[in-house]
């Protein structure tokens, strides 16, 4: 808003003229005897109007008045303030005039006086990146070492964060250069922070702590891999900033977990082989592949493994919450729309462990891809030894899918997944067809949990898989015991023997184990109709569900 329209009768004429740069009327308005002191409604008088304006002529003509005037104190005048607290020095050097800067030092105006905001003359100019009147009020004796600002930055942390690089070479020399703010934040950090390269450079020379920690811990190597400052962070590496400080008190945090978490790779290239690789493993650290997986940077995750970090990690159950970068990923990829599973499958491709945890989440699920993907990476362990007979000599027959990283499922991942499944059954017609289909023997799933608590239409699946008629006595009284509480209700085939081709392929797959007979690289080698496969490998009951 221009004031001077809206309040134009509280202006004085001699401000008007001083501001439009009118010399001559100026000088007529003083030898006609107007008054220099008239303040707006900004506070404003001639002389901060021909100062901020940069007016040399005028500025000269005003001070000349003011100090052959008896009814003013000159001093008072070159200081006066503004409703703000601003001088006529302070717009002269905000607004770049080093010309009227010199005439109001000679002057004798305050260098330091502060505005209502704590600014300052000196403060104002290096905030705009006026090098030369910054020269000019540090010759005066400018103060450079008060905060000016409600967050306490000094005119070097300014200057930096400005990327004033040559006023920050003025204000390295006579500055301290570990002043800090309200958050513990030096110049320095200011630099790494916000890439300031050449500035960062400056006050290393000048002899800066590369390694002085903000009141939360964070350094200024932390701050620049964040920001993917490539150059500063190889200025700060060159220059012996630890890699291996930690940066929170809560865990371990280093500036190799700043990169994972915000993807950047190259620097995760620098700092991998400096720091401590005890962070991917040890109990109380935290992997920085949690990180990767937090903020679905797959990159950073892919060069991590690739680079020999553990893609089970430790468990930070304690200290995040969570049991595995998998689980991790899992978790994610079940609640955030914005995690693919390609975090889930980088994973697994590197050989993770599916832990107890990991199998809640997954059979839990009402989502088949998600376990379809697990078992594109797991198969069920082996052939059986009769099936070796059956098939003869000869290398063993792949029965993975055609990846690189696929292997059995453990022993304890077995075990889990059994456990688990027995505890999901509400979802067992998402999760059993997969599982069959991938060749886990049904029998497995025989127990008086399954058949007691399973959907009936989850425990007619299972049945279909098995041979009925041959069930235990105590499995027969469960199931009798539902029939009267109508909790299920049998398949009508249930009540007949089972006919001689499911026993036929029972036998089959009791020969050749069911992980073997679910591979079609094994069912090629059988001397059997190619039409029988379907049958062989029960597909007509999975297509029923």
């Amino acid at each position: 808003m221009d004031f001077s329209e809206v309040y134009s009768d509280s202006m004085g004429s001699v401000s008007a003229a001083a501001r439009s740069g009118s010399l001559v009327r100026v000088r007529d308005l003083v030898r006609s005897g107007f008054s220099l002191d008239v303040k707006d409604n900004r506070g404003w008088n001639c002389l901060h109007e021909g100062a901020a304006q940069g007016h040399k002529g005028c500025v000269r003509e005003i001070l000349r008045a003011a100090a052959s005037s008896s009814s003013l104190d000159f001093r008072s005048f070159v200081n006066s303030q503004t409703h703000e607290g601003e001088t006529p020095l302070f717009f002269a050097a905000q607004n770049g005039h080093p010309s009227v800067v010199k005439l109001l030092l000679r002057a004798k105006a305050d260098v330091n006086l502060q505005t209502v905001d704590l600014s300052c003359p000196l403060y104002a100019a290096v905030d705009r990146g006026h090098t030369e009147v910054v020269q000019l009020l540090l010759l005066k004796g400018a103060e450079v070492n008060r905060s000016h600002t409600a967050s306490c930055w000094t005119c070097l942390h300014q200057a930096v964060y400005k990327g004033h690089s040559e006023i920050v070479k003025l204000l390295s020399a006579v500055s301290d250069l570990e002043s800090k703010d309200d958050h513990g934040i030096t110049p320095l950090f200011v630099a790494a922070q916000y890439g300031r390269f050449s500035c960062l450079r400056t006050l290393i020379a000048a002899g800066a702590c590369v390694d002085s920690q903000a009141s939360d811990g964070a350094s200024p190597l932390l701050l620049s891999s964040q920001e993917g400052h490539e150059l500063c962070v190889s200025e700060l590496l060159c220059h012996g900033a630890d890699p291996n400080l930690s940066c929170s008190e809560e865990w371990t945090q280093l500036p190799l977990h700043a990169a994972a978490q915000f993807g950047r790779t190259e620097i995760l290239q620098k700092l991998i082989p400096l720091t401590d690789r005890s962070i991917g493993h040890a109990p109380g650290q935290v992997s920085p592949l949690y990180l990767c997986v937090q903020s679905d940077q797959r990159g950073a995750l892919q060069l991590l493994l690739r680079e020999g970090f553990s893609p089970d990690a430790q468990d930070c159950k304690e200290l995040l919450g969570l049991k595995s970068p998998l689980t991790q990923a899992v978790a994610l990829a079940l609640d955030d729309d914005h995690h693919s599973l390609d975090t889930v499958r980088i994973l697994l491709s590197a050989g993770a462990t599916v832990l107890r945890e990991t199998w809640v989440l997954i059979l839990k699920s009402d989502q088949p891809d998600l376990l379809q993907l697990v078992l594109d990476f797991r198969t069920i362990p082996g052939l059986s030894p009769q099936s070796r007979v059956l098939l003869g000599p000869g290398p063993r027959p792949r029965l993975g899918p055609a990846l690189g990283s696929w292997r059995d499922f453990s022993e304890q991942e077995m075990q889990d997944l059994l456990e688990e499944a027995l505890d999901q059954t509400q979802t067992g017609l998402v999760w059993m067809p997969l599982l069959l289909s991938a060749g886990l023997e049904p029998n497995a799933l025989m127990n008086d949990r399954m058949f007691s608590k399973a959907p009936g239409p989850v425990l007619n699946l299972l049945l279909q898989n098995l041979d009925w008629s041959s069930l235990g006595p105590g499995l027969r009284l469960v199931l009798d015991q539902r029939k009267t509480d109508q909790t299920w209700a049998p398949l009508t085939v249930f009540d007949s023997i089972p006919s001689l081709s499911h026993l036929c392929r029972l036998n089959i797959r009791k020969v050749l184990g069911s992980a073997s007979l679910m591979k079609t690289t094994i069912l090629h080698q059988l001397p059997v109709p190619a039409s029988l496969h379907h049958f062989l490998q029960f597909r007509d009951v999975q297509s029923a569900v």
